[in-house]
């Protein structure tokens, strides 16, 4: 046989799919609803499905806590451990757990000093820490019956933000974004924003997976160049630099045509928004535009407090960055982000609990509460989901880990913790779920992280048993094998 008709042969085989294999399958998925022509017009068009259902929400800002916050301190008051402070629990209730660092054996029950007040209509309960959270209390599900089955951070953090405990998986901003399309030409779907120390997950956090790269978080910083590398170099003019891109689009493009691996469409993608980023990404992270008011209103220009915090390090301004990382969510919401991940740490109060948590609750409140009343106020709430949580909790017990005299603060604990929702078509006002007396487990409406993704997905109008993608031989989700759909929480 000829060497270019075996050749020709050959390349319609091993790329059908992108031929008359792509023809077919492209039809099947518009029956299905899931592709339309913008899907395949343009290798750097983000794709556009349908979506599955009503969508009410068209953004989410989730502000991660790492290192799991203090719920016994700050969300679900347990009077009952005052009571039994200083006490050993049953052996029955201890026995099978799994702890981090506490010694089972000779742990007491530990107290908590907080002072509890009802908040709003609802009459939702706050500790004294978050003053400003209770003034936004009836726009909030506070959720106090989340369960993980991880007890160490980064798996419980994959957990959270991947679904499962394993590497390589996407996040949910990779699939809300992998689902749906951004919605910003100029900037990307998904942007990850950080404060504090950083977490143990660290980039895994903000990762795409299996799913194409352009669907991958990507880090802003609020200050100097917005994005590293982003700026160009000196004395490269502008037209040069057009010159360089459109040649890389010209040789990833011809490669692509020969193997046709969408890893390759990702990379034209991503060097095109990097481009159209150096013009947008500047203008969104300079505040000089906002007025005053709302400056004070997130709290921009806090002093930082004298001392050393987990929720810090030796010379980070913590309170003025994660103030403006809250502004410049909203920001970014207005410009078409889809997904921003706003990521505090450290919250691994194993230790001098009271200071530690007073110092990342004084950091946080302010900013999240103006957070919500900003998107209220500028009728965006509706629209933009806001979280507030976790990858677990903190033990009713005292932390007596061997080597340390006293004990000041809490170990790990998967059973039992709290959340935070906001907007994105959710109601205001519900404390949902229930724990038992002293917190260690759930009494009443369980709520694992796949069921959060899984309502969360829903609101965006995606269901998530049906938003998939298929690798090494099978169909992958969010919510992978779990997951469901709370509707209590809907309004």
């Amino acid at each position: 046989m000829n060497q270019s008709i075996q050749s020709t042969r050959r390349e319609f085989l091993a790329t059908s799919a992108s031929g008359l294999g792509g023809i077919a399958l492209g039809s099947m998925l518009s029956d299905d609803g899931l592709l339309n022509a913008n899907t395949v017009s343009d290798p750097d068009t983000f794709r556009n499905l349908q979506t599955h259902g009503e969508a009410k929400a068209k953004a989410c800002i989730f502000i991660f806590m790492a290192g799991a916050p203090s719920q016994l301190d700050l969300f679900d008051p347990k009077p009952k451990l005052n009571e039994l402070d200083g006490q050993k629990l049953p052996k029955a209730l201890t026995e099978k757990a799994r702890f981090a660092f506490i010694q089972p054996d000779s742990a007491t029950v530990m107290g908590s000093p907080r002072e509890w007040k009802k908040h709003g209509e609802s009459g939702m309960e706050f500790s004294d820490l978050l003053p400003h959270l209770g003034t936004v209390a009836d726009d909030l599900i506070q959720i106090r019956s989340m369960h993980s089955e991880e007890f160490n951070h980064h798996p419980g953090q994959l957990l959270m933000q991947c679904g499962v405990s394993r590497f390589g998986m996407p996040t949910m901003g990779s699939w809300l974004n992998y689902g749906l399309g951004s919605a910003s030409r100029n900037l990307p779907g998904y942007v990850v924003l950080t404060a504090g120390r950083g977490s143990s997950g660290g980039s895994t956090l903000w990762q795409s997976g299996f799913l194409p790269s352009k669907y991958a978080g990507v880090p802003f910083r609020n200050q100097g160049d917005p994005v590293l590398n982003l700026g160009n170099p000196k004395g490269l003019p502008p037209e040069l630099q057009r010159a360089g891109l459109d040649a890389l689009r010209d040789l990833n493009d011809r490669k692509y045509k020969e193997i046709h691996d969408p890893e390759i469409a990702s990379r034209i993608a991503n060097y095109e928004l990097a481009n159209r980023m150096q013009t947008a990404a500047p203008e969104l992270v300079d505040l000089s535009g906002e007025p005053q008011h709302i400056l004070d209103l997130y709290g921009v220009g806090r002093k930082e407090p004298q001392g050393n915090f987990r929720g810090s390090l030796p010379g980070l301004q913590t309170y003025d960055t994660f103030a403006k990382n809250c502004l410049l969510a909203r920001r970014m919401v207005e410009r078409g982000v889809r997904f921003i991940n706003i990521v505090h740490a450290s919250w691994d109060q194993h230790s001098n609990l009271d200071k530690e948590l007073q110092y990342n609750a004084t950091a946080v409140d302010q900013p999240v509460a103006a957070l919500i009343k900003d998107l209220k106020q500028r009728g965006m709430l509706d629209s933009t989901m806001v979280v507030w949580g976790s990858e677990f909790g903190r033990t009713p017990l005292g932390e007596n880990r061997r080597g340390r005299s006293g004990v000041t603060g809490r170990d790990h604990h998967p059973f039992a913790y709290s959340m935070l929702m906001a907007g994105g078509g959710l109601k205001g006002g519900l404390t949902y779920g229930e724990t038992d007396e002293i917190g260690w487990n759930i009494a009443d409406k369980p709520v694992h992280a796949n069921d959060l993704h899984a309502t969360m997905l829903h609101q965006f109008g995606l269901d998530h048993l049906k938003l998939t993608y298929r690798f090494q031989g099978r169909d992958f989700r969010l919510t992978d094998v779990g997951g469901k759909v709370i509707e209590d929480w809907i309004a």
